[in-house]
């Protein structure tokens, strides 16, 4: 596929040239290259209209952030949510959770854009909404008995590619004892290292609160057993595709997370309550309250409130597609 971006062509055609690249890499400078990336540059991306490529439960409005609100204010200790800092992680520019309403119950407030710098201190509320799987992340595939990982490379033309790496990526050795000595030939392995990374990064910073990302994932055993031919993919105009290398920085690239690794990193640092559980289990049990409001003020009678809340939690549309993980951090 040729690129029409000259620019970023530039870009992968400078990485490329020792040889292939990982895709991580690859997916780095398609979704992050300063002025050229997918999330860096400035374009409409999220939302229902048909010239966005894909929603999120934030572009359905108030519910969710009332939602989310409710259950943050309601895990963490009493009178603790007063005195926190809410900072949302990855939110677009536009459409922060807290801006669909007049108040909120939090002490102050904070937004870091897309691939900005993350720094937490003090009391607060970590939140997320889809953005660990927005991250950079690794390809595999198993053949002739042996484990071998995917990269990119780009000809004269400009020509994307795929090509066999030589030998693993750094970060794909560090956990090459993960991989299962055996599986089927031609099984893909997409593995989300940055996202362990990036959690890494935040659980060392000098913070207590609550951690709340919401997010799309699987568990390690089930990439391992289900997903043959990987869970990598695109969006563009709310269409998904399966060609990485078609239109980079014009298509959303991303693929499930693994919250196995995430849980563990979380209970290694003594976090508390570390849950991982369905939106609707955690939209239904911790945001109860909110939830009870709801559908009490439009007993009777048609409410989009409602409609919202129930595309948030059933089970057909995002109640179970999506995971919400979370824990507690003492001070």
């Amino acid at each position: 596929m040729t690129l029409p971006n000259s620019s970023l062509i530039e870009i992968i055609r400078a990485a490329c040239a020792n040889g292939p690249i990982s895709y991580a890499e690859y997916i780095q400078h398609a979704l992050y290259a300063k002025d050229y990336g997918y999330y860096t540059k400035e374009q409409g991306r999220v939302g229902r209209h048909s010239k966005r490529d894909f929603y999120t439960a934030e572009s359905l409005g108030p519910v969710f952030t009332q939602l989310v609100t409710t259950a943050a204010e309601d895990l963490l200790p009493q009178g603790i949510a007063a005195k926190s800092t809410f900072i949302e992680i990855a939110a677009e520019p536009g459409a922060e959770l807290l801006s669909t309403l007049n108040t909120h119950p939090f002490a102050a407030s904070k937004v870091i854009r897309q691939g900005d710098p993350i720094e937490a201190e003090g009391p607060v509320v970590l939140f997320a909404n889809e953005w660990l799987d927005a991250l950079p992340f690794h390809r595999l595939i198993f053949k002739d008995d042996a484990w071998h990982e995917r990269g990119v490379k780009i000809d004269a033309t400009g020509t994307l590619s795929e090509a066999l790496l030589s030998t693993f990526s750094e970060p794909v050795a560090q956990v090459q004892d993960r991989l299962p000595a055996t599986i089927e030939d031609g099984y893909e392995l997409d593995l989300p290292l940055a996202a362990e990374s990036a959690l890494a990064d935040l659980v060392q910073q000098d913070w207590s609160g609550i951690l709340l990302f919401f997010d799309y994932g699987k568990s390690w055993q089930n990439l391992l057993e289900a997903c043959p031919a990987g869970t990598a993919r695109t969006y563009y105009r709310h269409q998904q595709e399966n060609d990485l290398l078609a239109l980079p920085g014009e298509k959303d690239i991303t693929c499930d997370i693994c919250w196995d690794p995430l849980q563990t990193l979380l209970e290694t640092a003594h976090f508390e309550s570390v849950t991982l559980e369905s939106q609707e289990s955690f939209l239904v049990q911790r945001a109860n309250r909110a939830a009870e409001a709801i559908v009490s003020q439009s007993a009777g009678n048609f409410s989009r409130a409602r409609q919202t809340l129930m595309e948030l939690i059933h089970p057909a549309h995002m109640g179970r597609r999506f995971q919400v993980l979370w824990g507690l951090r003492k001070g």
